[in-house]
Formats: C-alpha cells, sequence, structure tokens
C-alpha cells in the first residue's frame, strides 16, 4: 500500500491536519494496519517537498497547533496517474505461508508439512468466519465489507492452494510408502 497516495487520496476531499488523516485512513481502510502519527507526518512533509500538498492553515484547539494541509494541482495529477495505472500482477510468491510448506518438503518431512497445512487451513477457516461475520454485522461500512471482500478472496486462493498442496503432499507420501 502506498501511504502517499492513500493520503493524497484523503485531501482530494478537502484539507484535513495530520490527525483527521490518521483517524480518516484507519476508519476507511478498517482491514489495513494503522498508521502511526509519524508515519502520517513524515510522509506530509515528503509530499509537501515534492509539490503535491500545501500547508493551508494552523488551528489550536486547546492543544498543540493543528496544521492543515491540502491537495495541490500537483498533487492532484499525480494521484490521478496512480489511480489510472494498472498494477501488474506480483512475479514472485511471497508468503510465510508457502515458504513454511516448502521448507518443510524439502527437509524431506511431509508430515510436518501436512501437519502444518491442517493447522493453516482451519486458521483460515476460523478468520473466514470472523470476515464473513463482520461484513455482515448491522452497521458493517462500505469499507468494512469491501475490505472483507478482499480478504475473503485471498484467504479462498490460499485455501485452494493447501487443499491442492495437501493433496500433493498425500499422493507423495504414498509413493514413498510403496
Amino acid at each position: 500500500m502506498s501511504t502517499a497516495h492513500v493520503l493524497l487520496g484523503l485531501l482530494a476531499g478537502g484539507p484535513r491536519h495530520g490527525y483527521e488523516l490518521k483517524r480518516a485512513h484507519d476508519e476507511r481502510l478498517p482491514q489495513a494496519k494503522p498508521l502511526a502519527f509519524g508515519q502520517v507526518y513524515a510522509t506530509l512533509g515528503r509530499l509537501e517537498r515534492d509539490g503535491y500538498v500545501v500547508e493551508s492553515s494552523q488551528e489550536r484547539e486547546g492543544g498543540p497547533d493543528r496544521t492543515s494541509y491540502a491537495l495541490t494541482d500537483e498533487g492532484r495529477r499525480h494521484l490521478d496517474a496512480w489511480l489510472t495505472t494498472v498494477e501488474p500482477p506480483a512475479p514472485y510468491v511471497t508468503s510465510e505461508l508457502f515458504s513454511k510448506v516448502v521448507v518443510a518438503l524439502l527437509a524431506a518431512d511431509a508430515e510436518r508439512a501436512r501437519d502444518y497445512l491442517v493447522a493453516q487451513r482451519s486458521a483460515h477457516m476460523g478468520r473466514m468466519r470472523e470476515l464473513t461475520t463482520a461484513k455482515t454485522a448491522p452497521g458493517a461500512s462500505v469499507g468494512d465489507v469491501v475490505a472483507a471482500d478482499f480478504s475473503l478472496g485471498h484467504l479462498e486462493a490460499d485455501l485452494r492452494w493447501l487443499d491442492t498442496t495437501l493433496h500433493r503432499v498425500a499422493d507423495m507420501q504414498k509413493e514413498v510408502t510403496k
């Protein structure tokens, strides 16, 4: 995820200060890792340096000064370009799940790989139940539903792979015992 682009997208609706941006990010991307305040302000600093945002106002509401930032025309063009760029499918498998299974198989430990696959399948099914409950809960926002659907799609793909790999490992074990 590009934090800079998400912040630009949030600023497209109008000026905001860092605290508002952090809160909006965490609310609108409910399944994403929450942003740290330091990350918000460091990113805003880079966006300002690059000419994508400018300080629009400062206010003090019973606490420290709060600087609001606004999207510049260049920032809007940059955001539009990012939004229209199609992401290439990931060329490499980068998953802890995949790595653990392969390492267990490389260690000639099909039983360990099978046990891990079964346990991981169970964990995936539990997470899918949680997400389904969250997206159908009364008051679930569109962001909650879209995030749950995204996660469920990835979990479903993982489950297909887990099931296929479980069958392959079982076939391997049959070959070894012949």
